[in-house]
């Protein structure tokens, strides 16, 4: 989730209590003299970053000015702050969160902070290569190394030499490849396949994953020596849920994005309307986010964004649902084990009751409640 924007150095007196307003469109001539005022927001997709849009000035701006990242709340400052800490190191860091929070972002913002900001930055989505091509995507291939290599090819690490290797979900590295990625690592040379001459690089490596490696690891899926060589610099990235405050500024953000792309002018946003935005937990994080401001610009033909606040209100029911049902099982499971526990006996000092810490009358209410029948059938 990635993405850049310019920044206009506007105040924000404008955004009355009431109603949020977007930006208009800005001439060519402005836009040509904010070039340096490049910023980046968390939330973007990865084929937008190279497309500038003007944005909302210093409501976009967080408190360290670090490199115009939207948002402000204090979950988001503290990531901010760790990147801070790391990116002037060489140190490997390995960035942990949900699908969407914008991990591809940070690893720009670390790459751009450090001594090889002037070096490429190579990115890998480790997911989304077949686990039969990933080594050659990896550390490239001579010339008939496997069926179909009809030319020598560059691995990402040979590219990205002097510069920055983004891999991300690493954690979907195979464990057959993953030897060679911890040699790489620790001793910075390779060989592509199909060669013999081993190559000497010097590449710094951020990844970044949504699963739990340390869980992966005491399952067998993961290597352990990898995951301490990764696990140097953890930097944990927010999910949206925990950063709603940022919820108002991204909505705004996203609505001058689509509006100008669509030739729209949408002047306002409804407060009902941001006020259930920023009260939705959005699992999908500011992807989701960003999809649903896109489709919202489509549904807004006038000058007011008319989001289809139904979906959310739709989706948050079916959420809580899902949740009810998984406590009521988790309960039933618990009042069951109890019964059995007690030979089925409800009351007595040894009765289900007494285990679970309830009065007699209040276990057979929830005995009926969860459709528990009185004895094993």
């Amino acid at each position: 989730m990635l993405g850049v924007t310019d920044s206009l150095n506007r105040s924000s007196e404008g955004a009355g209590l009431t109603e949020h307003r977007a930006l208009p469109p800005v001439s060519s001539d402005a836009r040509k003299g904010l070039r340096d005022g490049v910023v980046m927001g968390i939330g973007l997709v990865e084929s937008d970053l190279e497309n500038s849009t003007l944005g909302f000035g210093n409501d976009f701006r967080n408190e360290l000015q670090f490199e115009g990242i939207v948002g402000r709340s204090a979950a988001l400052q503290r990531a901010l702050r760790e990147v801070e800490v790391v990116a002037p190191t060489d140190s490997g860091v390995l960035i942990l969160g949900e699908t969407g929070t914008g991990k591809e972002l940070i690893a720009r913002a670390i790459h751009n902070r450090s001594a090889r900001r002037d070096r490429p930055f190579i990115k890998l989505n480790c997911a989304a290569i077949p686990s039969g091509l990933l080594e050659s995507e990896l550390f490239g291939h001579e010339r008939g190394a496997f069926t179909g290599a009809i030319m020598r090819k560059a691995g990402r690490f040979e590219v990205a030499d002097k510069g920055t290797l983004f891999l991300d979900e690493v954690g979907d590295i195979p464990l057959e490849l993953q030897p060679k990625l911890l040699r790489v690592l620790q001793e910075h040379e390779f060989e592509r396949l199909g060669s013999t001459r081993t190559q000497q690089v010097d590449v710094r490596v951020v990844a970044a994953t949504h699963r739990n490696l340390k869980q992966m690891v005491e399952d067998g899926e993961f290597r352990s020596d990898l995951y301490y060589r990764l696990h140097v610099f953890p930097l944990p990235v927010p999910p949206l849920r925990e950063r709603r405050e940022d919820v108002p500024l991204l909505v705004r953000h996203f609505v001058d994005e689509y509006a100008q792309r669509m030739k729209r002018r949408i002047e306002t946003i409804p407060p009902q309307a941001m006020e259930v935005l920023t009260s939705y937990s959005w699992p999908g994080n500011v992807r989701e986010l960003q999809n649903f401001i896109e489709r919202s610009v489509i549904l807004s033909p006038g000058s007011v964004l008319r989001p289809p606040l139904a979906e959310l209100k739709h989706a948050a029911i079916q959420t809580f649902s899902t949740e009810m049902s998984t406590l009521e099982k988790m309960e039933r499971e618990h009042v069951l084990r109890a019964l059995r526990a007690s030979n089925w006996m409800i009351g007595g000092l040894n009765g289900a009751a007494a285990r679970l810490g309830m009065k007699r009358t209040t276990l057979a209410y929830r005995i009926r409640k969860l459709n528990i029948p009185l004895r094993p059938q």
